[in-house]
């Protein structure tokens, strides 16, 4: 899938995870983008005191990456705890590169519902399921945001590749177990790579 082109050329590329509270899928998706982008050289350099989510978020030439929810309903709470501690097994923001853009988002996140300013600014929206698109796309008609920035996190998934849109849904790990959110983290680290590589191309 061909990403949209950047709004401005000469700053960074903006994507912004969405999921429903923004405690779960969204800022694990947010965290592992953020590694596999550092590692690649690709993310833009944070800068202190901007950004509704966290105090750290990213903004420069680069690619830089934040994460949002539909609903305002966990405004202020931190990432989910097992969600946490999926990341932490997986080895996210522990060991010497604790303080790393993984760490950091683990830290510091807050959740937020997406702003009408980030909905118009971002170049890139993924959210996790057909039923946060369309209510993405709502709120952008008014607000001439670009309806097709808007995407399904798993159009980006290689092992959706000739799926039908219904069954491209990230499944909501915050009503599972364990085993939901081990589920969860691996299409978060298939499309992460998928996207360092779409990216890395496009700038």
């Amino acid at each position: 899938m061909n990403l949209p082109p950047a709004r401005h050329p000469d700053g960074p590329y903006r994507v912004v995870m969405v999921c429903t509270g923004n405690i779960c899928w969204s800022p694990m998706a947010e965290a592992v983008l953020r590694d596999h982008l550092q590692a690649a050289g690709m993310l833009s350099p944070d800068r202190v005191g901007v950004g509704p989510s966290r105090p750290d978020r990213v903004g420069a030439p680069g690619v830089e990456v934040t994460s949002a929810g539909v609903s305002g309903e966990e405004y202020g709470n931190p990432m989910d705890p097992c969600a946490l501690r999926i990341l932490r097994e997986a080895g996210y923001g522990v060991g010497p590169g604790a303080d790393d853009a993984a760490g950091r988002t683990m830290r510091t996140h807050r959740a937020h519902r997406m702003s009408d300013a980030e909905l118009t600014s971002a170049d890139l929206v993924l959210a996790m399921t057909r039923r946060q698109v369309k209510a993405l796309r709502r709120r952008a008609g008014p607000l001439r945001a670009g309806q097709k920035r808007i995407q399904l996190y798993r159009a980006y998934d290689p092992l959706a590749v000739g799926l039908a849109t219904v069954d491209l849904d990230v499944p909501d790990p915050w009503y599972g177990d364990h085993a939901d959110f081990v589920d969860t983290l691996a299409v978060v680290e298939r499309v992460s790579q998928a996207l360092v590589e779409a990216l890395a191309g496009a700038r």
